[in-house]
Order: structure tokens, then C-alpha cells, then sequence
């Protein structure tokens, strides 16, 4: 029998969130993509708490591409906390492949200032 394609994320999804804990020092950063925005939030899984969120809705979005934008939302997330502050974090691709607007708002975070 075979899964969906959303049946199938979920299923990978509920996979890597087994090995995947955000803490207080070392949060998880999720991402979400639709098909017209891409969403973050770093999470503290162990008092489970939202430390900041970011999206493409909250950047000008003027003529960019959708990988420009995830980008832009990448560099958004780590200037609201500020880089230092969480030098490391885990990152949770939520069962997307590691390409395109995942990969985008990825290297985004790293420019920001995170390191993972």
C-alpha cells in the first residue's frame, strides 16, 4: 500500500522527532513550509515553549523568489534572538528534504548566526 505524500512526511516526520529535543541551551528550530509561505519556530521541548517564531509574511516580499524569501526569514529568526544568544540549536526539517526553501532558510540561520 502506498502512503500519500503528506502520510509519508508525517511518517518521517514522527521518526526524527524521536531523537530530536530542543532544551533551554540548545533549542530546535521547526520549520514549516506551505506552498506560499515557509514558517520557523525555535522551541524549548523540555518546558515546552515557543522562544521566538518567524515567516515570510513578516519580510517584504517585493519581487523575491520563494528560496530568497526562506532565506530572508532564516536571517529574520536568528536577529530576533540574536545569534549569541543560541549559538547552537537542533535543526527540525519536519520531514522535508534538505533542498530548496528548507535548505534556503538553513543557510539564512547560519548567516544569522546559528550553528548547527
Amino acid at each position: 500500500m502506498k502512503l500519500s505524500k503528506s502520510a509519508r512526511r508525517q511518517k518521517i516526520k514522527r521518526k526524527s522527532r524521536k531523537a530530536l529535543r530542543g532544551t533551554p541551551l540548545r533549542p530546535r528550530l521547526s520549520v514549516y513550509r506551505s506552498n506560499k509561505s515557509i514558517y520557523c519556530q525555535l522551541i524549548d521541548d523540555i518546558n515546552g515553549q515557543t522562544l521566538a517564531a518567524a515567516s515570510s509574511s513578516e519580510i517584504k516580499a517585493d519581487g523575491k523568489t520563494k528560496v530568497e524569501q526562506a532565506k530572508e526569514v532564516g536571517k529574520l529568526i536568528a536577529n530576533k534572538v540574536g545569534g549569541s544568544t543560541y549559538e547552537k540549536i537542533v535543526f527540525d526539517r519536519s520531514g522535508y528534504i534538505f533542498h530548496g526553501r528548507v535548505k534556503a532558510l538553513a543557510d539564512g540561520a547560519r548567516e544569522g548566526g546559528f550553528n548547527f
